[in-house]
Order: structure tokens, then sequence, then C-alpha cells
């Protein structure tokens, strides 16, 4: 396994399987993200305020009604099995980094990006619309709302360029990262959190881009609920339906703890007063995670369809293309059919026209000579959605790529330039219009408190919905556009338009003060909120040019940084290119690479030093272990007479291997020996015991000859139990030492293992020894 950084300190990795690439990007993102991660998966558990206080309980609270946790659980037990042990090599990678992680994690933390992303939001608006202010008004917010982001993606012949488009967080949502094996070499933005390369990538010979769909595919119903003798009761289309009802208690650092009432009917989840959620991962218990390997395998357009095929939620436009000059544009994802209220508002759950159908609407797929996905409405997305955004923006962009406008410049064309006045004092006119409307006695019902909790805000406050929907509400209203409003200030656009992120909680970081040009009309659309904020806290979170005649001269860029630390190079290295609309190159010789040494674990100890694991190279490595393995006092490893060149490639067989893993151990940076790990199972080992789920198998070589270090085995060897035991999936260390190594069985006994069968390898009598994870650490006498 190797670790690779550019300028810029983007990760290139690679390993000598897919397993060991999963375990490889679980560390690296341990090492550059794990304050992030470690957010997000609290978040999914809905245990943020415990470390994060008080401001986090309406987070949480949503979280443990929604199921979140719940959901990523069992989505997981449903995978396929490959995928399942891709997401545990993952895990174990992210553990050995230090931060907690389940498998399961992933899924968790991918329902935290999305779960506010669909359109259930829109339906709580819209019925505080209907309410207030009657039916008819509900075309006058019928415009992209605040989740629908302003993604732009498009393909010419030999290319695919974008920017998606979300809530700007630092550190960043996207990682960019590049995974390198046998079976592919894959460059991307994943989510932090999650394996493989999602939404954005290029593999070589096919790349592919998303943008939101702007699908309706999550329905909120209205339930009618009574308690009974037997408990909670719904009603549903047949009747009144048992409820499943828990409680759990959020702890909150600081304050006292929260108990939440957690409710499902038969439609799913109840997330507020009476409303209960319905999506098709929550329905099916499938959040598309066995599209994810697949996708980083694929090599042509049709493989990338095939791999999206499995594809849940968000449902996402895909712009895919290959290097024979195909590609496809695609719909994929999972939207219900039902009746046509439903798209709009919550719908009584005991209607029975309200229910889902047993089939998934059919996805649109098409070949297509270049396309412009910019949220809009088109064939491929008009069959699955409600408001879409304002053709202005695909249409301009369509009008750049004709005049061979270069795609960094389409990135940040905009009618708004941070330096104008005169783009400053069209935005201040629009604001002031948008304040003025909102005091409008016709909109003054509108104001009322919607009841809603105060965590759907962004969806349901009024004033930023008016703001948003502007030029809708003044037809509405019958008012004048804002270029017959008062004049405002002569100060640029810029000035006011400034780069606002949210922060990771904890996190309280002075960044540059960023000018940005754009607007939410603009392709360079940075939003803000007229009549609320001239603060840009929505804008391209990414972006990126795959160039599939040449991946070399393909190139991205993110917002902020590879980096989640403060401390780092590179936590706003990408900032200034960012905001002046630079990308950087995406290196593809692993020659301009610089390597970093990765460890894999480490431990100080006492009296010693530090112990420090790193994956053994065989190239590297074998002149340092051929001088240990050709010791008399090594003979028992069993290669006493081979060369330099036979331990190279007995190592470089190994390092092949998803079962078996060689490892260099280090004392303070001076190698002392050779640590190997492997699946009993996979092993000549396995055919002569019965081998039980959670065995693992080591072998150990200490050498610290020329080196003052009296007691270092009894200091190694627990230390590299304890990492072991780090997976909770480990529950018995299985060794077999030569049967004439008495020194090894006695050093294996006084930590605590048991002697079983002697066994006949063939190149050795063995003697069988095991340690249950429940007597690791005591001593032998206790045993």
């Amino acid at each position: 396994m190797r670790l690779y950084r550019d300028a810029h300190g983007i990760p290139h990795l690679r390993a000598g399987s897919v397993l060991d690439l999963a375990w490889l990007q679980g560390r690296v993102t341990a090492i550059d993200r794990g304050r992030q991660i470690e957010v997000e998966r609290l978040r999914s558990e809905g245990r943020l305020a415990s470390v994060a206080g008080a401001a986090e309980v309406g987070w949480d609270r949503f979280a443990r009604r929604v199921r979140l946790d719940d959901t990523a659980r069992r989505s997981f037990a449903n995978l396929d099995e490959s995928t399942r042990r891709w997401l545990e090599a993952y895990a174990a990678g992210v553990r050995a980094g230090g931060v907690e992680w389940h498998p399961w994690s992933s899924l968790g933390v991918f329902q935290v990006q999305h779960i506010l992303f669909g359109t259930f939001g829109n339906k709580m608006w819209r019925a505080h619309v209907e309410r207030t202010l009657g039916p008819d008004a509900l075309s006058w917010f019928a415009i992209e709302g605040p989740g629908g982001s302003g993604s732009n993606a498009w393909t010419v012949p030999g290319q695919i360029a974008g920017d998606p488009h979300r809530l700007l967080e630092l550190p960043g949502v996207y990682q960019q990262i590049r995974l390198a094996c046998p079976a592919f070499d894959v460059a991307g933005l994943t989510f932090p959190g999650v394996p493989g390369v999602q939404h954005f990538g290029h593999a070589g010979s096919v790349a592919w881009a998303v943008t939101n769909a702007m699908a309706d595919y999550q329905d909120l119903y209205i339930e009618e609920l009574r308690a009974t003798d037997h408990g909670l009761e719904a009603r549903g289309a047949t009747g009144w339906e048992p409820v499943a009802t828990h409680q759990e208690t959020i702890a909150v650092r600081d304050e006292d703890p929260v108990v939440v009432d957690v409710l499902e009917t038969r439609r799913g989840p109840v997330i507020d007063g009476n409303l209960s959620l319905r999506t098709p991962a929550r329905s099916d218990l499938d959040l598309g995670f066995d599209a994810l390997l697949p996708l980083l395998h694929a090599s042509t357009v049709d493989d990338v369809a095939d791999a999206l095929s499995r594809w849940v939620e968000p449902v996402n436009s895909v712009l895919t293309a290959d290097s024979t000059g195909r590609a496809l544009q695609l719909t994929v994802g999972r939207v219900p059919q039902r009746d046509e209220r439903n798209r709009l508002v919550p719908v009584p759950a005991w209607e029975a026209r309200h229910a889902w159908k047993p089939e998934w609407a059919p996805m649109f797929r098409s070949e297509v000579t270049s396309a412009v996905n910019a949220n809009d409405r088109r064939p491929d997305t008009s069959p699955y959605g409600v408001d879409f955004a304002p053709p202005a923006r695909a249409r301009r962009i369509r009008e750049l790529l004709d005049l061979g406008v270069p795609h960094e410049k389409i990135h940040m064309d905009t009618a708004l330039p941070a330096d104008s006045a005169e783009a400053g004092r069209r935005m201040a006119r629009q604001a002031a219009l948008a304040r003025a409307v909102c005091d409008r006695p016709e909109l003054r019902p509108l104001l009322e408190p919607s009841g809603y909790d105060p965590l759907f805000a962004p969806w349901t406050d009024p004033r930023a919905r008016i703001g948003i929907a502007l030029d809708g509400v003044l037809a509405g209203l019958g008012l004048p556009s804002p270029a017959t409003a008062d004049s405002g200030p002569d100060t640029p656009w810029g000035d006011r338009h400034l780069l606002y992120p949210l922060q990771l909680p904890g996190l309280d970081v002075v960044i540059p003060q960023i000018r940005l040009g754009g607007s939410a009309g603009c392709v360079l659309n940075t939003s803000s909120v007229p009549g609320v904020s001239d603060l840009c806290w929505r804008g391209p979170v990414a972006r990126y040019v795959w160039d599939l005649a040449d991946r070399r001269r393909s190139r991205w860029i993110v917002p902020f940084g590879a980096s989640d630390d403060p401390e780092s190079p590179h936590f706003l290295d990408q900032l200034p290119l960012w905001a002046a609309g630079e990308l950087v190159p995406l290196v593809t010789d692993w020659e301009l690479l610089t390597e970093e040494p990765l460890i894999v674990f480490s431990e100080k100890l006492p009296g010693l030093g530090e112990l420090t694991m790193i994956p053994l190279d065989p190239a590297a490595h074998a002149p340092i272990v051929h001088s240990w393995v050709v010791k008399e006092r090594n003979r028992f490893w069993g290669m006493g007479e081979h060369t330099v060149a036979d331990v190279e490639e007995i190592y470089g067989f190994v390092d092949g291997l998803d079962s078996h893993h060689a490892y260099l151990l280090l004392l303070d940076d001076g190698p002392i020996g050779v640590f190997q790990t492997y699946e009993p199972s996979q092993d000549p080992v396995g055919e002569c015991y019965d081998v039980l789920p959670g065995d693992f198998g080591l072998h150990l070589l200490l050498d610290a000859s020329g080196r003052d270090l009296p007691h270092l085995t009894s200091a190694v060897f627990p230390a590299l139990l304890r990492h072991l035991f780090t997976d909770p999936d480990r529950r018995r260390i299985i060794a077999e030492p030569d049967i004439r190594n008495e020194r090894m069985i006695s050093r294996l006994q006084r930590e605590g293992f048991t002697l079983g069968p002697e066994i006949d390898l063939g190149h050795k009598r063995a003697q069988l020894t095991f340690l249950e994870r429940a007597h690791f650490g005591s001593p032998a006498s206790d045993l």
C-alpha cells in the first residue's frame, strides 16, 4: 500500500487489491478528515449534542426520529457480501487512524448529506402557503428551492465539465482522491467517510458527473394517531394499524439529557408533529451502496449505466462519456409512482389513493453527443419532479459552449461581477424590494408561525422563500420588477457578497475575506437570499474538467483544501484559486507525486520509544528483511536460504493478496522486525482446524541487533495484540509457530494464548495456539 500526494496535499492511493485500497482510503480519510467524519458519524447516530452541546439537539432529535442509524445498520445487512467486505475494510482503515467507525457508518454519513436534500421541506412550505394564502399562491413560489442548489454539468465530445452547488461547508463536503489498484484507477470527488468515488469520477477510459435531477421521491403523510390499551395506532387506508414506538435519550454536553419519542407508522418515521416521512431508502432498507464498487470498475458508459441502475437516492441526472466517443444522459434513482397530490403537500395517510404503487418509475437513458444539465426541466427530468430551476442558466451554458468558451470561463460566467458597482446597486434594489414585499398586507398571513420544527426553517421561513422566489411573488401580487425600484448604494457587489461557509462544530476559524461575484441566476451560482442577507453560504463546492482523450489534461478544484486541520498547509490552500476560477491539474504520473510514509499503527512504549507499523514495501524493504531471516536465531522464519530477490518476490506476492498482509515494524524510525497477518480461512492453516468467524492469524519476527532494547518482545507483542483487537470483528487470534520454537510458544502462553493441536503444514510441524478476546491481558495463571 502506498500513499502519494500532489502539491496541494491531494491523496493518490495505490494498493495491491480492492480491499487493501479500501482500507487505505479509510486510513487516509482518518488522517485528512478525521475531525469531520467523527462529527458526521455522530450526526448520523443522533449523538452530536453529546460533544457539541445544546445547539445540536434539534438535529439529534430529527436523526433519531427519522431513524438514520437504524436505516444504515439494516441497509448494510442487506448489501451484497462483496460490498459489505469492502465497507468493512474501509471501516478498519478509519479505525486504524484512531477514529471510531463501524462498517455501516458510511451509510449513515451518506444519509446525513442527503436526507434534507430531497423535497419534503418544500411540501411543508407549500402546505403553509395553502393554509395561509390559498392554493392559487402555490404558483408564486414554483421555483428551485433551498435544496435545489444550482449545479451545472455539461459534456461535449471528449470532455465532461461542471460544478456541483451545495451548502458551502468548512471543511468541504467533497474530498479529492485517486484510487488505484490492479482492477481500476479512478480519480474523483468523494464524500469524506464514504469509500469509492460516488458523484464525479474519471476512470481513464470513462468519466461521469451528476446534478440534482430535482425529482420528487420523498412523501409526507398526515397521520391520525390514537392511544389504545394495546399501544399507539395510526389510521391507514384499511383501518387502524399498530405504530412502532420507543424512547431514546439524547445526551447533551453540560445540559440535562433530552428524551425523544420515536414513532414509525407503515408509511415511515414520524418526523414532526403528526407528519411521517416515506423515502425509497427507508421503505426498501437500501441506500444504493451496491452501485459503488461496480462504478469503480467501469470502463465504458454502459458499465456506468449498469452500475448506477442500483442507485437509490438522491435521484440524480448523470452525464457519462468514454474514450470511444459515446456519451449517455441518465436519470438514476428510485421515484415512487403515486397520486399527483403527493408531489405537492403532505397527504392523508388514510386515503388509499396516496399509497405508493409497487413499481418504481422507469428511469431515463439516452445517447447524446453533447448535453447541458442545470437543474432545469428537460425530457430526462420532467416526469420525476415539480419545481425546477429556470432555463436561463442552461441556455447560457449552451451559448458559451457554442462560442467555444473555455470550461473555466464558463464556470465563472456571471452578469454580476464582484467589482461591479452596477451589480451592487441591482442587488441592493432587489433586497430592498424583497423586504418591502415581506411587509405587504397581502402576505401578512404567510408570516404567521408555521408550527414546524425550527430545523426546517431553511425551507419554511417566509422571508427567505419570498427572497428566493421574488419574481414569482411580484408577478402574483402584480407589483413592479426590481428595475423600477429605487437605486441602491454605489458599493461593488463583492463588498457585500462575501463567502460565509458553515463551519464544523468546534471549528472557529477566521478565513480570508473572499469577495464573490455571481448570484442565484448565473452560471456562477453563488447564492444569497435577497432581503435576508447578501452573504454567500451556498455555491460551487467543486469544479472539474474531465478530459477523455488525455486524463493528464483534466483538472479540478474545491473551495478550501484537502485537510480539515487548521494547522495544515492544505487547510485553505485551494481557496484563492477557487475564488479566482482557477483549477489545479489532476496529476496522473506517479513520478510527479510525493510518496508519504503511511503509518498503519503507532504506540508509545514506555522506556523504549515509539513503535510504528508501516506496509512492507517488497522492493525497498527486501534487503533489511533478508538480513534478518538469514540469521541462525531466526531460522524458524523458514527463509534462511533465500536471496534478497527471493524475499522481494515472496513479499510482492503477499502484497497482491486481500487475505494476507506484511508490515515493517519500527522503533523511533529504526526497523526492528516484520509483522504479518492473515485470514485463516484463506491460508493452509485453515485446512488443519475448524475456522470460526472472527479468527485472525499473525506471524512476528523481531530483530533489534545492535540496539540496547531490553524486554522488547514483552512490550511490542501486547501492543500488536491491542492493535489487532481494535477491530471488533476479531474474536480470536491464531498463531502457529514451529513446534521446535519453544521460546515463541512460551511467549504466546505468557500473553494468554492457549495451546491447541499440533498440525502439519508441510513445510513445518506447528503448534496451533489461540487467544480469545476475553482472555487478552489475562495472566496465563488466570486462564
